[in-house]
């Protein structure tokens, strides 16, 4: 592979450069596709109590969902290689519209799983794997920022999306609220696909709008898939990141419930959930450019530490004064640590089959979050408190920390 881009040797191209576009693309189909799923907490109550479905079924369904769209993630990866972002995004945008009207409209649970569980999901994997994927490609020298930008989206959806559902659901009922958001889902992740481009070199430009002198700054080619596997930072990567995914959805999943046992009312236990959102929204704004000014390896290591001590916070928690700012330590880090899972990639990979290789890691890695929440739950079942379960959740992190600081300088 050959070395990146760096901004004191590149000259700028005379025509508008597209990169920003792509960016804000990426940015709205991710806060479309997490605004429907960060929604779900505030619409499973209605559920159950309008029609009797079993809330734990649901809750499985559910975790079917996030692990079939890590899983199908490797897929529409390699399938962007192929035919570009817009038609995946494209074709997606219908089918994951499709799963959440199917559920809108769900007689029985035998079709929430039809939608939830097997059409959703494979709508969703055309969302977060493609946009990133899309995005490395355009960026070098601003791929830590690009890619924070767009993943910014995500964030946004966290803090912005349920209280707008909770108030459809209350004023209309989930199935209208459920329905609304999948329309609108499609139009949004539709307009934002076509505004897609596969990479710079497509429509004539290059990567950050400027002209390398030379060949040998501009990584076009990269590794493939296959040799990527066989690298040690590959599986550096995948080690790290499947150690914090497996504890991220923690929070989002018990973070309420543990702070209403510390008797805590249940509105201002929910507005925990609105500071992890905060906290990861301006980390990724944050840490994404600063990632560009400074070794990368180093910036992720640093979130992941982060990460661990807003989860040893969250274990010794007894009050929101606590509670909060560990939150948001937590948020920070897990925002910024997943903006740069893609620049890393693009790093040490190249730009060509970024596709494959981001899929593949987030299906592997990111499967993991869905074990997490359920894994959580047993232990707290069995040691009747929920600090066992933060703590490891801090050791995972810890652990990815390590593995972090052992990555190599990405070679030329």
């Amino acid at each position: 592979m050959t070395t990146n881009t760096t901004p004191g040797a590149v000259a700028p191209t005379n025509t508008t450069f597209h990169g920003w576009r792509i960016v804000a693309a990426a940015f709205t189909v991710l806060f479309v596709v997490y605004s429907i799923q960060f929604s779900f907490g505030t619409l499973v109550d209605d559920i159950v109590q309008d029609t009797g479905w079993s809330e734990t079924r649901l809750q499985l369904i559910y975790a079917l969902y996030i692990l079939s769209y890590s899983l199908l993630s490797a897929v529409s990866g390699i399938l962007t290689d192929r035919y570009g972002p817009r038609r995946v995004i494209g074709a997606g945008a219908i089918i994951l519209g499709f799963g959440y009207l199917s559920w809108a409209a769900a007689p029985n649970l035998w079709v929430v799983l039809f939608g939830l569980g097997i059409a959703a999901p494979i709508g969703m994997s055309a969302s977060w794997v493609p946009c990133n994927a899309t995005v490395v490609r355009w960026f070098v020298a601003k791929r830590g920022l690009a890619v924070a930008v767009a993943t910014a989206g995500g964030s946004l959806a966290n803090i912005v999306a349920p209280p707008i559902s909770a108030a459809i659901v209350q004023a209309r009922g989930w199935r209208t609220a459920l329905a609304t958001m999948a329309v609108v889902g499609i139009v949004a992740m539709s307009a934002g696909a076509a505004m897609m481009r596969r990479d710079p070199e497509s429509v004539g430009q290059y990567p950050d709008g400027q002209r390398p002198e030379t060949t040998e700054l501009h990584d076009v080619e990269g590794v493939t898939l296959a040799e990527a596997f066989r690298t040690r930072p590959y599986w550096l990567i995948f080690g790290m990141y499947a150690l914090s995914f497996l504890a991220i959805f923690v929070p989002f999943a018990h973070i309420s419930q543990f702070a209403t046992d510390q008797g805590i009312d249940a509105i201002r236990a929910a507005t925990v959930i609105s500071a992890i959102g905060i906290g990861g929204f301006i980390g990724r704004l944050t840490i994404g450019p600063i990632s560009d000014r400074f070794d990368r390896r180093r910036v992720v290591a640093l979130a992941f530490a982060m990460q661990t001590a807003g989860f040893v916070g969250l274990a010794v928690a007894r009050t929101l004064g606590v509670l909060y700012p560990s939150a948001a330590a937590f948020g920070f880090a897990y925002g910024s640590a997943v903006a740069l899972f893609p620049a890393l990639v693009g790093d040490y990979f190249g730009r060509a089959h970024a596709g494959a290789i981001v899929g593949r890691l987030f299906a592997t890695a990111g499967a993991m979050a869905a074990v997490g929440p359920y894994v959580a739950q047993l232990l707290v079942n069995g040691s009747d408190s929920y600090r066992f379960a933060f703590t490891l959740c801090a050791l995972a992190n810890g652990a990815a920390m390590l593995m972090a600081v052992q990555l190599p300088r990405p070679a030329p």
